[in-house]
């Protein structure tokens, strides 16, 4: 399943493979959001933004990886989710800057 999502990202050679799948009015991601602001001008790493509870495409996404995020996070699908769809590294709900940061530089 996860591999299908992948090929479809693939096209764009510049893209670091770091995704968040978000959602508009999760709590939890607009507190997130902001430190991936901050992580990306810090740090140069790039995090693409997928919005899944207004962007059916963006949501198909995420359940094409169910299978690698939902062990990792609670066996749910849940915003905010950060997938490294290269290593399948998982981070599921609000989490220090410092750990976002660990996970992205790895």
């Amino acid at each position: 399943m996860g591999n299908a999502g992948a090929a479809s990202l693939e096209g764009d050679n510049n893209m670091n493979k770091l995704l968040i799948f978000h959602a508009r009015e999760c709590p939890h991601c607009i507190v997130m959001l902001p430190l991936v602001d901050r992580l990306e001008k810090e740090t140069g790493v790039k995090i693409e933004r997928l919005e899944v509870w207004h962007n059916e495409k963006n949501a198909d996404l995420m359940r094409s990886y169910r299978d690698i995020i939902e062990p990792k996070c609670g066996g749910q699908l849940r915003t905010p989710t950060f997938m490294n769809t290269e290593t399948n590294d998982i981070l599921c709900g609000e989490v220090k800057y410092e750990d976002l940061e660990d996970w992205a530089t790895k």
